[in-house]
């Protein structure tokens, strides 16, 4: 299986706005949200290869550099929580996203090593600062994060940075 053949888009280099033609790896088994954040995500500049679900990011993850990963937890087959686990084996470095509507996962999320949890109803503003915060972020503090050691992580709950009060936490681990 060829990424190209998955996603024509994805070869295009089409010319480059804030996100300067980053790869985004998007994990969501929810068809209509893929091509909604394929889009958002394409006009801001990023090349994004979007999967269905959790082994499929692990083979384009296993194909292809990527910069960053978008990634949903409630998925079938292979859950978010598994497919990151897989990632940050073979991948250390790569930061992740988590976005979901599972509820109480802040405390899963800090002692994974995620780099952001975003929960649903997604706030698009905040993603798309998350997103390049995440892919300028030093290499030792991203080792930090995944050692357990404090670093920083963002967390945002729903609702949270639309009434202007957004969670930025340092985490004390």
């Amino acid at each position: 299986m060829t990424i190209k053949a998955k996603s024509p888009e994805w070869e295009a280099d089409g010319p480059a706005l804030s996100g300067e033609g980053k790869k985004i790896l998007l994990v969501d088994d929810d068809a209509a949200i893929r091509r909604f954040l394929l889009r958002l995500l394409s006009a801001e500049g990023y090349r994004v290869l979007p999967a269905a679900n959790g082994e499929e990011a692990l083979e384009f993850a296993s194909a292809a550099k990527f910069d960053l990963v978008l990634l949903d937890l409630n998925m079938p087959e292979k859950d978010g929580w598994e497919t990151f686990e897989e990632l940050t084996v073979e991948h250390p470095l790569l930061p992740v996203i988590v976005i979901t509507a599972r509820p109480n996962q802040l405390f899963p999320a800090l002692a994974a090593g995620v780099g952001a949890l975003l929960e649903k109803p997604l706030d698009l503003t905040r993603l798309l600062k998350e997103i390049p915060r995440l892919l300028r972020e030093p290499r030792q503090e991203r080792l930090a994060r995944l050692a357990g050691r404090p670093s920083v992580f963002s967390y945002v709950p729903p609702g949270e940075s639309r009434n202007g009060s957004e969670k930025s936490e340092r985490a004390a681990r």
